[in-house]
């Protein structure tokens, strides 16, 4: 759906982007994160044909944004970090204003618009003024505004911003319904761990570089951290740590209290063995539990905090 390679953005001595290269496939939801001055909404708005790339090449279906950017529009739906809202007008009017930006025909604008409304669960604002609408509710009506032209790719920067905890909830459930309903999403946020909830594929860029990306389960396996065990015992800590530190395959255990935490990437069977070995050895097992490394500790190790 996305194919972005060696794209490069210079706003005089600034590299906003730099020789960046990376591909979403169709149907997924590629969570695109990184520090602050990374390059990330600079790279958005090029695949939005909002900026014009110094170099590199970025295409959307097969179309190049910058030798075709009128048909590239109707195929992408771009909602922004910081949105304007017509706060005179009622939340009927506004869908209506931009869809007919679109040239779309007056009563296919009221069919998308009534399913657009009850798709993001604000069919009961119809007739209310933008400008009483919660944070939450804007914020719904800003992506069903990306959607009046039924693109096939949605750029979301920040959508999740200032919401409160239900709110976001929310925009994550849609989302995902989004995508039952054939959607390709590009979105960056700063709340890590719901991307690792809601994203097929994860992109982390610093100073207008890749630094890593893949599949979520890949993104997870590229952190040298590694997952980690768990165990806590009633009783006979040290014992336990002498039994762990015999096994060839661990070689680190720290110790806190009555909890055992070592290194571990190995599959099941293997956590089986090491928890069959504790028991019948007779430890007091009171918890045994495999952690796997969230996707805020990986972007501490992957990035530097390099801004630009």
């Amino acid at each position: 759906m996305l194919k972005v390679k060696n794209l490069c953005k210079k706003n005089g001595k600034l590299e906003a982007v730099n020789n960046l290269s990376f591909h979403i496939e169709e149907g997924s939801i590629f969570g695109f994160v990184g520090p602050n001055g990374a390059g990330k909404t600079s790279t958005m708005k090029i695949i939005a044909t909002l900026l014009r790339p110094t170099s590199g090449q970025v295409l959307v279906a097969g179309e190049d944004v910058s030798l075709n950017p009128r048909r590239v529009r109707q195929l992408v739906g771009y909602m922004p970090d910081f949105f304007g809202v017509y706060d005179d007008l009622k939340v009927d009017e506004y869908l209506d204003f931009y869809a007919a930006s679109y040239g779309i025909p007056l009563e296919q604008r009221k069919r998308i618009s009534a399913d657009l409304l009850e798709l993001m669960d604000l069919s009961h604002k119809r007739d209310a003024y933008v400008d009483s609408l919660s944070r939450g509710m804007k914020q719904r009506l800003c992506l069903a505004r990306s959607l009046v032209h039924d693109p096939a790719l949605l750029i979301l920067d920040e959508p999740a911003s200032g919401l409160d905890p239900r709110a976001r909830v929310e925009m994550r459930e849609i989302l995902r319904e989004l995508r039952t309903m054939g959607k390709t999403i590009m979105i960056s946020s700063h709340i890590l761990p719901e991307l690792t909830e809601l994203c097929t594929h994860i992109g982390i860029i610093e100073a207008g570089q890749m630094a890593a990306c893949g599949t979520v389960e890949e993104i997870m396996r590229f952190s040298q951290l590694g997952s980690s065990l768990k165990i806590t015992v009633l009783d006979q800590v040290e014992e336990t740590l002498r039994l762990l530190q015999e096994q060839p395959f661990i070689n680190k255990v720290d110790v806190m209290e009555k909890t055992v935490e070592l290194p571990f990437n190995g599959d099941e069977e293997e956590m089986s063995r090491i928890l069959a070995l504790l028991v019948g050895q007779g430890i007091p097992v009171v918890s045994f539990a495999h952690s796997h490394n969230n996707l805020e500790d990986i972007f501490m190790q992957v990035t530097k905090g390099v801004a630009q």
